[in-house]
């Protein structure tokens, strides 16, 4: 069983999370991606505030609850407090009975660059396989040359779409049909999410 572990806030969920995760999966040729939200993610509550937790488990699982290579995992939700990402990767691996080498960890490179000021980060680089996603603007030099020599990129579709943009767009009424899947839209607009009157 080869994994992916994908974490975030999904807040919300939007189209370039699945089509990254798909790419990586059949990139990698891995059984699974698990979607694991976070609970509180220790680099960002402290800037913005996160939509409750309930909102975005909802949102997560109307989009893949019916793909059988995507699996979603409360794991850091039960665990409660600040989502340490080695925490997770231990509790997965003793969980689903797996080896480092099986056990992959998707970043962003943008965490790339402040990677080494992670909790206990280079236990989760001897723990799994960190994959890093290129960001529009990464820049390789800018990163330790050590750590550039432990991490994998793979070259997956590049997708300006952050959660961000989304939930302005939805406060301020522009169009998100090619942002979100309908199902989150919809969600979104019942539950009047960010913003929304």
């Amino acid at each position: 069983m080869k994994l992916c572990l994908f974490g975030g806030t999904f807040d919300p969920p939007h189209n370039a999370h699945f089509i990254i995760a798909e790419a990586i999966r059949e990139s990698l040729d891995l059984n699974k991606i698990i979607f694991v939200p976070a609970n509180k993610p220790p680099h960002k509550f402290e800037i913005l505030p996160v939509t409750p937790v309930e909102h975005r488990i909802a949102m997560l699982k109307l989009c893949i609850d019916d793909i059988p290579q995507f699996e979603f995992s409360d794991i850091e939700l039960k665990r409660g407090g600040v989502s340490y990402t080695i925490d997770t990767i231990l509790q997965i691996k003793e969980e689903k009975g797996i080896s480092s080498d099986d056990l992959h960890f998707l970043i962003g490179s943008d965490s790339l660059a402040d990677f080494k000021s992670w909790y206990r980060w280079e236990d989760i680089l001897n723990e799994s396989q960190v994959i890093v996603a290129r960001r529009p603007r990464f820049e390789k030099s800018a990163i330790d040359a050590d750590l550039l020599e432990r991490v994998v990129f793979l070259n997956l579709p590049r997708m300006e779409i952050s959660s961000t943009d989304i939930r302005n767009r939805f406060h301020t009424n522009k169009m998100t049909r090619f942002y979100v899947p309908d199902v989150v839209s919809e969600y979104i607009k019942k539950h009047k999410i960010y913003g929304i009157k």
